[in-house]
């Protein structure tokens, strides 16, 4: 379930709700905590690494955009933690843009300088887990509402698809 709050910015924040069936929470996070393997199964990263710049580790993200629309980047810090909330075990990770000098802009992809990401994972007392989402960025650029449409219907919910099964090919790849 995708819930879209347009803001008086004219931007969206997303809230999504979903279960990933036979995915445990841990392996969620795991999964979602490992860039070199969203690589291999999300087919909108064009580019994902972490560096480290002055002792803090920073994401580079590229995604790719549909044509004629330009990519965009995204430069963030993120962080996980096991919480343990009256005996519920739940993953949290959470996720920010930020400025780094040394990641310059780049010609041809429009830097979304306000990014913002909380996910919340936990059992859903079977093998499977419940995952809630708060997300928001302000892409830049003129966003066609055929995008933001396609993006509610469509690619959330194959986002989710993507990700059970990469949990799934996970447990065999590791």
């Amino acid at each position: 379930l995708l819930i879209l709050f347009p803001q008086q910015s004219g931007l969206y924040e997303y809230k999504i709700f979903g279960g990933l069936a036979d995915c445990p929470p841990k392996l969620c996070a795991d999964v979602y905590m490992d860039l070199d393997f969203r690589k291999q199964w999300d087919q909108y990263v064009k580019e994902l690494y972490e560096k480290t710049y002055d002792g803090e580790k920073v994401i580079y993200w590229e995604v790719k955009y549909p044509f004629p629309l330009s990519n965009r980047d995204y430069v963030y810090i993120r962080e996980c933690r096991e919480m343990d909330v009256d005996g519920r075990k739940i993953w949290v990770v959470l996720a920010q843009s930020v400025s780094v000098p040394q990641c310059p802009e780049k010609p041809g992809i429009i830097r979304v300088k306000s990014y913002k990401q909380s996910l919340a994972i936990e059992s859903d007392g079977k093998t499977g887990s419940k995952v809630y989402m708060y997300y928001f960025d302000n892409p830049g650029g003129m966003i066609p509402s055929w995008l933001v449409n396609w993006a509610a219907k469509s690619g959330v919910p194959t986002f989710m698809k993507d990700m059970q099964k990469a949990c799934h090919n996970y447990s065999k790849s590791t």
